[in-house]
């Protein structure tokens, strides 16, 4: 290398942002704001979309979601503590009293169930009401005390069946009958709402003009005059009986009072309940209006809270904070058991590493964000679990969020959104890297006038939400402030001074662009403002005996930005 030589530096192939310094891969920038690459147009770097009001509320947004219920879609809202259907622009009152906390919900079986740490409700389109629990027959194949011709048969007890449900106060015992003079039908629990018991023969509700029905609810039992008659099938039980046993208020809220869900091996797993902070519940196969009183799992010996639930990799994760005891990360795998059926008992991974904000299961990487920023993990539940990070580009920024640990997490077209404030910061799938020896993800970074509270995907529409309203971020035609700034490039020679070529620079680029420039003896600087750019411009660069120079490309409306091509020639040795 000698004074004169020229050295041409092509900035292009933009990958996304390196918030560790200015000395980056000149692929990426320094400082950068709502810029991103939309795959469907192009894969240069461009101004994002801006938001599209869709509808209007005058409280905190705590939820959106979508339903189709018949052929109506709905956009289903809980704003302050109310929920809210939006059809047409038109808002209606579903139901009223909710709690004021971000909320869940899921669609099953055609029926849209939500959660707000308060109430467990259900709508199908037309009726929104608190979830009716599914009514178990807690015993089966028991047989009454009864006298038949003279002879007294005493009773015998069923066996237990089905387990209680927290969700339901109601229960079913069925027993064989035998036929006599009367029956003593005994239930397999006592104290119950005397006023509630009804009882079937042959799957018909029987009343007094048939048979005379006696009720003790303190003690259990129900006497039947005359007894009811043998099963047509022999040995099927022909005989119900249907009560009420109030379940306790503490009972009910252990899954009314939960925050978290997550839909499993055609189940719904339960947690987050702040009283069992350790804890997660799981519902009967394909009914989530049945939770069994003993389907409940502790997550460690500490209480540590659970943070998050991800069903992948044939398991479902469960993440902790972190604790002292260093077990904060456990799989459960679904397992047949000889006499309980399927079951999900839980392994303790060999992470030890906590969860301060949420989870996710992105594009099948299972991701956590620790005190640290994003962590994956490698492996599955068949070898040793080991984390791996996934967010450095962005770490120093990003876990210095004052609101870091109540993040919004969303999975929108191939990125996944990390929602803090009024800030987004965006991972993306398709472009990755190595580092030492395990992969990262690319990153960029935009931010808003608002604090967005809500993030939902719907047919591959992003909506926000903010103190104001539901809004979609579709137009790609107003102004967005956004800027893309270089790495500090020493154009490979950190040792010799450079003046750039007075030809300057070239950028292929469109839409309205002003191009600012620094050195390590300047701030930026304007060198000119370019509008209306359909394919390239150029930038008459002057600057004289640098050590290092970056580019900022700024824009009030809109802008793509594809390559920039700066020559330098490189001068004498520095000197002091």
């Amino acid at each position: 290398m000698s004074s004169g030589d020229v050295v041409t530096r092509v900035y292009g192939g933009f990958r996304g942002v390196d918030f560790r310094g200015e000395e980056i891969n000149l692929a990426r920038s320094p400082d950068s704001v709502n810029m991103w690459k939309d795959y469907k147009k192009t894969e240069s770097i461009r101004t994002r979309p801006r938001t599209e009001l869709v509808t209007s509320f005058d409280e905190t947004i705590y939820g959106i979601f979508f339903y189709k219920a018949a052929d109506t879609e709905m956009m289903l809202v809980h704003s302050g503590t109310k929920l809210y259907k939006v059809v047409d622009d038109e808002k209606t009152v579903l139901y009223e009293d909710l709690r004021e906390h971000k909320s869940n919900a899921f669609v099953f079986n055609n029926l849209w169930f939500f959660k707000d740490g308060k109430h467990y409700l259900q709508y199908d389109g037309a009726t929104i009401k608190a979830v009716e629990g599914y009514v178990p027959t807690t015993s089966i194949g028991g047989k009454p005390e009864t006298v038949i011709d003279g002879k007294n048969e005493p009773a015998s007890d069923g066996k237990t069946y089905e387990d209680v449900n927290m969700l339901s106060d109601w229960r079913k015992n069925s027993f064989l009958g035998t036929g006599g003079e009367f029956g003593i039908f005994v239930l397999d629990t006592q104290n119950v709402e005397e006023e509630s018991i009804e009882v079937y023969i042959n799957d018909k509700k029987i009343d007094k003009s048939v048979y005379t029905v006696s009720k003790n609810g303190q003690t259990g039992k129900v006497v039947i005059i005359p007894a009811p008659p043998e099963p047509l099938t022999d040995g099927q039980d022909n005989v119900v009986i249907e009560f009420k046993k109030t379940i306790s208020e503490g009972i009910r809220n252990r899954i009314l009072n939960c925050t978290l869900l997550e839909v499993f091996d055609n189940r719904v797993f339960f947690s987050g309940n702040p009283e069992y902070p350790n804890m997660i519940w799981h519902s009967s196969l394909n009914d989530p209006t049945y939770c069994s009183d003993l389907d409940y799992y502790n997550e460690g010996l500490d209480t540590a809270e659970v943070k998050g639930m991800v069903a992948g990799n044939n398991a479902l994760w469960v993440f902790k904070e972190p604790s002292q005891a260093n077990t904060t990360v456990f799989y459960h795998t679904p397992t047949i058991d000889s006499e309980y059926g399927k079951i999900y008992p839980n392994t303790h991974s060999s992470i030890s590493t906590g969860c301060i904000g949420k989870a996710i299961n992105f594009n099948d990487d299972i991701v956590f964000f620790s005190d640290r920023g994003m962590e994956g993990i490698s492996g599955d539940i068949t070898t040793e679990q080991v984390i791996a990070h996934r967010s450095s580009l962005v770490d120093r920024k990003l876990t210095a969020e004052k609101k870091y640990a109540d993040m919004v997490l969303a999975e929108w077209e191939g990125y996944l959104l990390v929602v803090i404030d009024n800030k987004i910061y965006l991972a993306d799938s398709r472009a990755i890297f190595t580092n030492e020896d395990h992969f990262e993800y690319e990153w960029f970074y935009w931010e808003f006038p608002e604090a967005i509270t809500c993030v939902k995907v719907n047919k591959g529409i992003l909506y926000l939400s903010t103190e104001d309203g539901i809004y979609t971020l579709t137009d790609k035609e107003s102004d967005v402030e956004s800027y893309w700034v270089t790495p500090k490039d020493k154009f490979k020679h950190p040792q010799y001074l450079k003046t750039t070529n007075k030809r300057g620079c070239v950028a292929e680029a469109t839409g309205d662009i002003s191009v600012y420039a620094k050195t390590e003896k300047t701030s930026f600087e304007l060198i000119g403002t370019y509008e209306n750019i359909a394919d390239y411009f150029v930038s008459r660069i002057k600057r004289k005996k640098f050590k290092d120079i970056q580019l900022k490309f700024f824009s009030k409306t809109r802008f793509s930005l594809e390559t920039v091509t700066l020559e330098c020639f490189i001068g004498g040795y520095m000197k002091r």
